[in-house]
């Protein structure tokens, strides 16, 4: 599923907020301490267990106790964690972040920062109190996850920071996996934010999938949709919109070999943007166990070989 850009006057706003909570907090070294963050803001952090019932029941008891009448209906957040099978949820009006605890311990700062910003962005509350007067569509839905998305990525990678860190370096997996253990965050996390951040002018695109060689792929393998995400840049986007999933991911699989982990191959690809001018794309993939990360930075366009006719 391809990414959504949001504008660039929501990027600001989101800026905004999270530059006024980094100076709250005397503007921290990497990697931030996200108990410092909750601590700051008193937001209190809880778990729910999705498949035991009795668990979940009192998860959900503890958050509406005293604030039953900001839900529209009294199951509101037990529907909704089965529902749409929430790993992380916010109550906003409590400060209270729950976080389901069969998501692995490696993901939690993610969801932590990720729930951290629904709470700062106060147009984001109406939605997650489940108010009646607003029925959001899947595209309402998926805006203001995107928006908490950009959000986090922004706290944990300390906004500028990042951005000034990375530019200094050549862009690549080995600089991805540097800041990746320096900002204390996950490669995946690491490869999505240097897409978004860094892509403003260069086209950059990353792709999340399952392992890319046909002896690797899993039995679920979703052959109609093999990119679990396709992470454009602004640059991308505007260039390259009308690349397609499907002949990415084929890219993917020509150069990717079948190693159980590391890097699997990485090659220079040749895609056409939305002009039919074709450009030449660095391209390398890396299987960190669970999911084939692919990193693709523009290098320029191809050049044109005019023949040479002798006479």
């Amino acid at each position: 599923m391809k990414s959504l850009i949001l504008a660039s006057h929501v990027r600001q706003k989101i800026d905004r907020r999270v530059d006024r909570l980094l100076d709250d907090i005397g503007r921290p070294e990497p990697p931030l301490r996200i108990e410092v963050v909750r601590d700051w803001l008193k937001i209190d952090l809880g778990y729910f267990q999705r498949e035991e019932a009795g668990l979940l029941a009192r998860a959900v008891h503890k958050i509406r106790v005293g604030v039953m009448q900001s839900f529209a209906r009294p199951m509101f957040i037990r529907e909704a964690i089965q529902k749409f099978k929430l790993r992380a949820l916010c109550a906003p009006d409590l400060k209270r972040i729950l976080i389901d605890e069969e998501v692995p311990k490696l993901k939690h700062r993610w969801l932590e920062a990720h729930e951290t910003i629904h709470q700062l962005l106060l147009w984001h509350h109406p939605v997650l109190l489940g108010d009646n007067e607003i029925t959001p569509t899947a595209s309402c839905r998926a805006k203001i996850e995107t928006e908490a998305n950009y959000g986090a990525g922004q706290l944990i990678f300390l906004r500028d920071r990042f951005v000034e860190e990375a530019r200094s370096s050549p862009l690549g997996f080995r600089t991805l996996q540097k800041y990746a253990k320096s900002f204390g965050n996950t490669q995946t996390c690491t490869l999505w934010r240097a897409v978004e951040l860094l892509g403003s002018e260069q086209p950059l695109l990353g792709v999340i999938s399952d392992h890319p060689h046909i002896r690797r792929r899993p039995d679920d393998f979703d052959g109609a949709n093999p990119c679990r995400h396709f992470i454009q840049s602004e640059a991308f986007a505007a260039r390259f919109g009308q690349a397609s999933e499907h002949e990415i991911f084929d890219c993917i699989v020509s150069y990717c070999g079948s190693q159980r982990g590391g890097p699997l191959g990485e090659s220079e690809i040749v895609l056409a943007d939305d002009n039919g001018d074709e450009h030449v794309f660095a391209f390398e993939t890396f299987f960190n166990g669970h999911e084939a990360l692919t990193f693709a930075r523009h290098l320029g366009k191809r050049a044109v070989t005019v023949p040479v006719i002798a006479i």
